[in-house]
């Protein structure tokens, strides 16, 4: 009688079974439970973005008798046509509202103008001093740096009593410059930033434009710029929006509606109670239409930003 012999498995047979134990080790303890925690992470980072939204749409009169629904209550735009100023009185009281409104396009305005100019400030001086700081040769540079890292370690609340006084001496409040000054020049964290960058550029391409002729501001400008777009790019987003949700100091030196941001002019709203309860269906509605510009400029620029965040080098 004739035996037959088992057949080896052969290499392709193997090939086949590691799909299954990969999968098998994909779906581990372990992994289920990393995958859970970021889940819940993220869902409590996101929870007060989702909040925010469900308290601008709902009916501001009617929020307290449905305070733990997570959906809009009698859902409404009229929060958002109080902030903007659309609805009259008698409709901004039925809401809840106070009647009172802001001038939401002015403060609009001036925050655009008051981040835009700190913004380009300690961009270009922040840039310069790096430079100084990374490329130059020039006697202390070293122990200058580290005494001007100093400042990192001060508290800003620490110079805002000067600066005001400076202000106020200068005749300057109510008046843009007060607002942007203080914050115009460089920042330690602008140079410390920009010079990391800065040390990582080979020092042959500098030289190789030195050789040409160029001198120092020909090849700040016409080499290290260039080169440095991407962590450029990166700290004026981070500067825009420190500027932009500034509140203290434009509330300290700016109390004419011609010169007050939107952090303030929120503010304001925020003080304009009805029957001593805060318009928060309002409040969530300006908060939320303050947020956009910021929400926008990180959805346009957010991978320049990643890319250039962990000083990649130079391509």
């Amino acid at each position: 009688m004739a035996t037959t012999a088992a057949a080896a498995p052969t290499d392709t047979d193997q090939l086949l079974v590691q799909p299954a134990r990969g999968g098998r080790a994909g779906r581990s303890p372990g992994r289920i439970l990393a995958w859970t925690a970021l889940v819940l992470i993220m869902l409590a980072t996101l929870f007060p973005f989702f909040w925010m939204i469900r308290t601008a749409l709902s009916n501001g009169a009617a929020l307290s008798s449905q305070p733990s629904s997570l959906l809009p209550v009698e859902p409404t735009l009229g929060a958002f046509r109080r902030v903007l100023g659309l609805s009259s009185t008698e409709e901004a009281q039925a809401q809840g509202g106070s009647g009172a409104a802001i001038d939401f396009g002015r403060y609009l305005l001036n925050s655009v103008l008051v981040a835009t100019l700190i913004t380009a400030g300690q961009v270009f001086f922040g840039a310069l001093a790096a430079y100084a700081f990374s490329r130059l040769r020039w006697p202390g540079r070293d122990a200058v740096f580290f005494l001007f890292l100093t400042a990192l370690m001060v508290p800003p609340i620490f110079t805002q009593l000067p600066n005001f006084l400076l202000m106020r001496d200068l005749g300057l409040l109510n008046t843009y410059a007060a607002i942007v000054l203080p914050f115009f020049f460089m920042t330690p964290f602008a140079i410390f930033f920009l010079r990391q960058f800065f040390l990582a550029i080979p020092h042959e391409v500098e030289e190789a434009a030195r050789l040409d002729g160029a001198g120092p501001v020909r090849r700040f400008f016409g080499v290290i710029l260039p080169m440095a777009s991407g962590p450029l790019t990166t700290l004026a987003i981070l500067q825009y929006v420190q500027a932009w949700s500034e509140y203290f100091w434009p509330l300290l030196v700016a109390s004419e509606d011609s010169v007050r941001t939107l952090t303030v002019g929120l503010g304001i709203f925020r003080a304009q109670t009805p029957q001593g309860t805060p318009d928060w269906a309002g409040m969530m509605a300006g908060t939320l239409l303050a947020a956009l510009p910021v929400l926008l400029l990180f959805a346009v620029f957010s991978k320049k930003i990643v890319n250039s965040i962990g000083f990649s080098g130079v391509k």
